[in-house]
């Protein structure tokens, strides 16, 4: 009941514009054939982003191909990945001015990594 609440008060207050922004930017990214990976993720980022609470930060395992989801982590990061967890950190900052506010900057705290490297974590 809590988890609920806590993704009812996350929507109203600005976590439905940061999903359908991840979810807009994934639909834009899957126009190209090279990023549809991306975009594909940045979809599935958008869906996690709408109900963060109650969800862990999770390692995938990616067994045999690893190495390629590594260098997609990489091009991410350099070109998408650092703005988004800035911007989850930034606001992080803001809402741990109050004290109703700390909840919520967990849960930027909780996305910022997941925004950094996608392709290495995920919200379960």
């Amino acid at each position: 009941m809590i988890s609920f609440l806590g993704n009812l008060v996350w929507l109203i207050f600005g976590g439905f514009i940061a999903a359908a922004m991840y979810i807009l930017g994934g639909a834009l990214l899957c126009l190209t054939i090279i990023g549809i990976p991306f975009g594909m993720q940045a979809i599935r980022l958008g869906v996690a982003t709408i109900a963060p609470f109650g969800k862990e930060v999770v390692a995938q395992d990616r067994g045999e191909g690893g190495c390629l989801f590594l260098v997609m982590d990489i091009i991410w990061a350099i070109f998408f990945g650092w703005e988004i967890a800035l911007a989850h950190l930034t606001g992080a900052l803001l809402l741990a001015i109050t004290i109703i506010g700390i909840p919520f900057a967990l849960q930027h705290i909780k996305l910022a990594p997941v925004a950094l490297l996608p392709f290495h974590f995920r919200l379960e």
